[in-house]
C-alpha cells in the first residue's frame, strides 16, 4: 500500500526531471539564450554586455541592443571568443584596449553604429586582434581618413565590408596592410576614384563596387580577381590593360545600369563566364566605318591619368570590333535595354560555350541564325521587345540548335517566320510569341506555305514544348486540332479580342495548369474538364458573374479584375476560398451591400485590395474594406437609405392629401383652427 502512495509522487519527479533536461538543452543566462557555446543575446534591451555567461562561449550575440560604449573590462570574463556581433547598437567608442582578454577572436560585426565618433581610439582597439579574419564596418558613416586609420596593421584580415558609408576617394594607402584580403564590400558609397587602390591586395577575389558614382574603370589588371560587381555607378568606359599576357582569373563582370557607349575591352586572356551589360547605352558602331559618308571621324580615343606616367597611357581603337577581348568561356551575355541594332560579324562565333542570351529592349531589326553560328550549348535567348522583322534560318542551322530550351520573341514586328522554326527545335519548351502578327496553321496550311517563310505557326509536331505564350497576336479563330498531340502546362492567349477557341483546348485538358484568357471576350466556356489548372486569368472580359465550371477545379490562382461583377455569391465565395491563394478583384463594380465575399476572402491573397472598390444605391464610389456595413441590412442586401427614400415620400404624400381633404369638405374646421391660432383680439 506504501507504494501506490508514492507513485503519483514519482510520476510528478520523473515529469519534472524530463522538463530540466528539456531545458538545460538551451539554458537561460539572463537575458541570453545558450546554444552549445553560442549566446544568443539579440533585441534584449541591454546597454551593456551581460556577465555571468559561461567563460568558455566562443560566439556573442549582441545585435539590436543599445549598447553605446564597449568597456575595457566588458569582455575579460570570455577569453574563448571568436566571434562577436554588435550589429545595430549606438555603438560610438571601443576602448582601446578591450580586446586584450580576447586574442582569439576571428570574426567581428559592428555594422550600423556610430564608429565615426571616436574612430581613432577605436581603431586602437582592432589592432590588438592579431587573428581576426572577419570585419564589417558597414553604415558607420566612415569617411576615407577614417577607413584608413581603422584597417591599419590588419595584416590578417580576410573579408572586409565598408558599404554604405562616405567613401568618396581610394588610392593605394587605403588598404595597403591587407595583403591577405580575399573579399571586400564598397557599395553604397559615394565613390567617384579608386586610383591604385587594390594594387597591395593580391589575394583578393571579390569586389563589390555597386551603387557609387564611378566614372570609368580603365586600365584594368587585376588578374586574381573573381569577381568584379561594378553596377550601377556612372561607368562610360571598361578598358583593360592590353599589354599583358597573364590570364586573368574573372569569372564574373557585372557592370549593368551603368553609361557604356561601347562594349567593354576585355583582357586578352580569361576565363569570363557570366558578363552582364544591361541597362547601358551599348551599341555597336562596325557600321559606321563602313559608311564612307560619315567625314572626320576619330578612330581612337587616348585616356590619361595625370598622376602616373605616360607609359600608362591608354589607347582604344574604337571601331575595331575584334578588341572585345577574350569572351570564348562566356556563358551568360546579358545586353537586354541597351542600343544595339545588330551584332557584329563573328561576335557570336566568338562564344563557343554561350548558353544564355538577353537581348530584350534594343533596335534588333533581323536575326540570322546562319550567318552568326550560335552555339550549340545556347539554351536561353530572349530577343524579346526588339523590332526584329526578319528571322533567317536553314534547317542545318537549327539541327544544331538542340539545347535551345526558352526562346522568347515577344514584341516584336514579325509576321513571317522560317517554315520548322520551332519543330526544328528538339528541346524547346517556352516560346513566347506575344505581340506579333503571327497566326495558327490551319490543317494542311503549313504544307502548302513557301518552302522558307510562313505566315503561320503549326505547333503539332513540337512535342516537347510545355509553356506557349500567344497573347495580343491578333488570334481569332483556333483550329480545333492546333494543340493535339502536346502537352502544354501553359497557355496564355489573353489580348485576343473576340477569340473563338471552341474545342481546340480539350486535348489539354489533363496537362494544362497556367491558362490565360484575359481579354478574349469569353462568356461561357466550360472550364470544368481542366482538373490540374492552377492558375486561370479571365480579366478583363465584361463577365457578370462567375462561371460556376470553376467551382470544381483546384485553383490556387483567380484573376477577375476588370470585369462588370456586382457580387460574388456567398456559395461560391465558400467553395473557392479554402482552395484559392491569390485572387485579383480591382475593376469590377461590386454592390457595396452585396459583399459578404470580401469577408470569406480575408484569409487569402487579395491583390491590390486596398484599391478593391464598391457602388452604393447612389453610385458612390467606396473601398470595400472601409465600407460601413451598417448601412445595409442584414437580410436583403438594401441599404437602409432605400427605406428612407420610400418612408418620407409616403409620409409627404398623406400630409398633402389630408390638408386637400381638410380644404375641400370642411373648411370650416379649417378656418376656425387659423383663427384660433393666429387671430387675436386687438386693443384700442
Amino acid at each position: 500500500m506504501q507504494v501506490h502512495r508514492f507513485t503519483p509522487l514519482l510520476v510528478y519527479l520523473s515529469h519534472l526531471w524530463t522538463l530540466l533536461l528539456l531545458v538545460s538543452g538551451h539554458p537561460q543566462h539572463g537575458p541570453c539564450q545558450l546554444i552549445q557555446r553560442s549566446a544568443l543575446c539579440n533585441s534584449r534591451r541591454l546597454s551593456s554586455v551581460p556577465a555571468g555567461l559561461p567563460d568558455n562561449i566562443e560566439e556573442l550575440q549582441l545585435n539590436y541592443n543599445h549598447i553605446q560604449t564597449l568597456q575595457q573590462d566588458s569582455l575579460q570574463f570570455y577569453p574563448s571568443l571568436h566571434t562577436l556581433s554588435l550589429a545595430c547598437n549606438s555603438l560610438a567608442t571601443l576602448q582601446s584596449n578591450t580586446f586584450q582578454d580576447s586574442r582569439l577572436l576571428e570574426n567581428l560585426n559592428v555594422a550600423n553604429n556610430n564608429l565615426h565618433t571616436s574612430y581613432q581610439e577605436t581603431s586602437k582597439a582592432l589592432q590588438t586582434l592579431p587573428r581576426l579574419r572577419v570585419l564589417d564596418l558597414s553604415v558607420n558613416r566612415l569617411d576615407d581618413e577614417m577607413a584608413a586609420t581603422f584597417l591599419q596593421n590588419l595584416t590578417s584580415l580576410e573579408y572586409l565590408n565598408l558599404s554604405g558609408n562616405l567613401l568618396q576617394r581610394l588610392d593605394e594607402t587605403s588598404f595597403r596592410d591587407l595583403h591577405k584580403l580575399k573579399e571586400l564590400d564598397l557599395q553604397r558609397n559615394i565613390m567617384f576614384e579608386i586610383d591604385g587602390a587594390f594594387d597591395n591586395n593580391p589575394k583578393l577575389q571579390r569586389l563589390n563596387l555597386a551603387f557609387n558614382y564611378l566614372p570609368c574603370l580603365i586600365d584594368f589588371h587585376m588578374t586574381q580577381l573573381v569577381v568584379l560587381n561594378a553596377s550601377h555607378n556612372f561607368i562610360e568606359w571598361f578598358i583593360s590593360r592590353s599589354d599583358m599576357n597573364d590570364t586573368f582569373q574573372l569569372e564574373t563582370l557585372d557592370l549593368s545600369d551603368n553609361r557604356l557607349l561601347f562594349f567593354p575591352f576585355l583582357p586578352n586572356q580569361s576565363h569570363l563566364k557570366n558578363l552582364y551589360l544591361s541597362h547601358n547605352s551599348l551599341r555597336f558602331y562596325q557600321h559606321m566605318v563602313e559608311n564612307d559618308t560619315i567625314l572626320n571621324s576619330t578612330s581612337t580615343v587616348e585616356f590619361y591619368n595625370l598622376e602616373k606616367y605616360s607609359k600608362s597611357n591608354v589607347t582604344a581603337q574604337l571601331w575595331d570590333e575584334n578588341l572585345h577581348g577574350d569572351i570564348s568561356s562566356v556563358e551568360i551575355l546579358d545586353l537586354k535595354a541597351n542600343q544595339v541594332e545588330y551584332l557584329p560579324r563573328g561576335f557570336i562565333q566568338k562564344m563557343p560555350s554561350l548558353s544564355r542570351l538577353k537581348m530584350c529592349t534594343n533596335c534588333l531589326e533581323s536575326l540570322n541564325f546562319t550567318s552568326e553560328e550560335f552555339s550549340a550549348s545556347l539554351y536561353e535567348l530572349d530577343v524579346s521587345n526588339n523590332r526584329l522583322n526578319e528571322i533567317a534560318a536553314d534547317e542545318g542551322t537549327l539541327a544544331l540548335l538542340g539545347n535551345l530550351t526558352y526562346f522568347n520573341l515577344s514584341l516584336n514586328d514579325l509576321s513571317w517566320l522560317p517554315s520548322g522554326l520551332f519543330s526544328s527545335l528538339t528541346s524547346l519548351r517556352s516560346v513566347d510569341l506575344s505581340y506579333n502578327s503571327i497566326d495558327i496553321c490551319r490543317p494542311g496550311e503549313a504544307e502548302t506555305s513557301t518552302d522558307f517563310f510562313s505566315a503561320c505557326v503549326d505547333w503539332k509536331d513540337v512535342v516537347s514544348l510545355r509553356q506557349l505564350y500567344l497573347k495580343g497576336c491578333t488570334l481569332e479563330n483556333i483550329p480545333q486540332s492546333a494543340f493535339s498531340g502536346l502537352s502544354l502546362t501553359h497557355l496564355d492567349l489573353s489580348d485576343n479580342p473576340g477569340l473563338i477557341v471552341k474545342e481546340s483546348l480539350c486535348g489539354l485538358s489533363r496537362t494544362l495548369q497556367h491558362l490565360g484568357l484575359g481579354n478574349t471576350n469569353i462568356t461561357d466556356f466550360d472550364f470544368s474538364h481542366f482538373q490540374s489548372l492552377k492558375f486561370l486569368n479571365i480579366s478583363r472580359n465584361s463577365l457578370t458573374h462567375l462561371p460556376s465550371s470553376i467551382l470544381n477545379l483546384d485553383l490556387k490562382v483567380l484573376d477577375l479584375r476588370d470585369n462588370k461583377l456586382f457580387t460574388i455569391p456567398s456559395a461560391q465565395a465558400n467553395t473557392l476560398a479554402p482552395r484559392l491563394h491569390t485572387v485579383f478583384l480591382r475593376g469590377n463594380p461590386f454592390n457595396c451591400c452585396l459583399t459578404e465575399w470580401f469577408r470569406t476572402f480575408e484569409t487569402i491573397d487579395m491583390v491590390e485590395r486596398s484599391d478593391i472598390e464598391c457602388e452604393d444605391f447612389l453610385s458612390r464610389t467606396h473601398r470595400v474594406e472601409r465600407f460601413n456595413y451598417a448601412l445595409c441590412l442584414e437580410e436583403g442586401g438594401e441599404s437602409k437609405y432605400w427605406l428612407i427614400l420610400l418612408i418620407v415620400p409616403l409620409c409627404l404624400f398623406f400630409v398633402i392629401v389630408s390638408i386637400i381633404f381638410l380644404i375641400t369638405w370642411k373648411p370650416e374646421i379649417l378656418q376656425k383652427s387659423i383663427k384660433k391660432k393666429c387671430l387675436k383680439p386687438t386693443s384700442y
